[in-house]
């Protein structure tokens, strides 16, 4: 806060927003800005893991394990998110105090399923209600990521899925003429071929990771738009020494040009990068750019 914001009773204009906006109850929204972004930065590499793994299981010559494969992009795609996330963190929390209450306390004698409550030991949970408050919020972030990883993994899965089947079967085949084992042919052939494929889908399914991202609030997390809700209807109750009416019109119309912008800058640098991977392929982007060069 600036030194003349000691009496806001005596400010107006600029001088009275600055001060306003620099309050301690708008770090909350500072900060689950970068909540957001941290959250995008390590979802999509791990998401694209989850994809990866379930992409190479529904291709995998192991009848098992291409079961397994189809039936997580099969069952994940086919329940709305919302309701995905709502059961699946409860059921994520629980799975890991059950385990935890398996082992710390072995001697429980009373069942865990008491009707509608889940029960364990103190020491079982997840966190402990004596750790600070940084734990919880870690704790919480991390099934954020576990949560929009598998959700999103399974999207991915389908569209790298769709990319490896695209690439030509003959440079496999040539692939293996030459001698190459089937892990090479994945790794050094399929692999570097089929993000050329797999980018359009990709970058689809990041715009809609980032339009996702305010489901933040049923994991318990105070994301951008809570605070722009919270703090735009806020009025004497919580700012007394700055009152305002009724202002979330404008806390979410900042809303709206941040994920613009953000959209924005994710399109110019997919461009780039498609335009990179496309170089010197036998694709329509890549015959483009050679007809350009000539």
């Amino acid at each position: 806060m600036f030194s003349y914001c000691t009496d806001p009773s005596t400010l107006e204009g600029l001088s009275w927003l600055s001060c306003y906006l620099t309050t301690g109850k708008h770090a909350g929204l500072y900060i689950s800005v970068f909540t957001v972004l941290g959250l995008l930065a390590v979802t999509a590499p791990t998401a694209l893991m989850f994809g990866f793994a379930g992409a190479s299981a529904a291709r995998s010559r192991i009848a098992p394990l291409r079961w397994l494969g189809k039936s997580y992009t099969a069952i994940v795609r086919g329940v709305p998110d919302i309701a995905f996330f709502l059961f699946f963190v409860i059921a994520l929390d629980q799975g890991f105090e059950w385990i935890r209450h398996k082992i710390k306390c072995p001697d429980w004698d009373q069942p865990i399923r008491q009707g509608s409550d889940f029960v364990v030991c103190d020491i079982a949970k997840m966190p402990l209600s004596t750790s600070p408050q940084w734990i919880h919020e870690s704790y919480a972030f991390v099934l954020a990521v576990l949560t929009f990883a598998i959700v999103f993994g399974a999207f991915a899965a389908n569209v790298l899925y769709g990319a490896m089947r695209a690439v030509p079967r003959a440079q496999l085949e040539t692939a293996e003429a030459y001698g190459m084992s089937p892990r090479q042919t994945f790794w050094r052939v399929l692999v570097p071929q089929m993000w050329v494929f797999a980018l359009p889908g990709l970058s689809n399914l990041w715009m809609v990771l980032i339009k996702a991202t305010p489901l933040l609030f049923l994991l318990g997390i105070e994301d951008i738009v809570y605070w722009a809700r919270e703090l735009g209807g806020t009025k004497n109750a919580k700012f007394t020494d700055y009152p305002h009416g009724d202002w979330r019109i404008w806390y979410f119309l900042f809303l709206l040009v941040f994920y613009l912008a953000f959209t924005r800058i994710s399109e110019i640098v997919l461009e780039r990068v498609m335009v990179k991977l496309t170089h010197g392929q036998a694709t329509t982007g890549g015959e483009a750019q050679r007809k350009a060069a000539v």
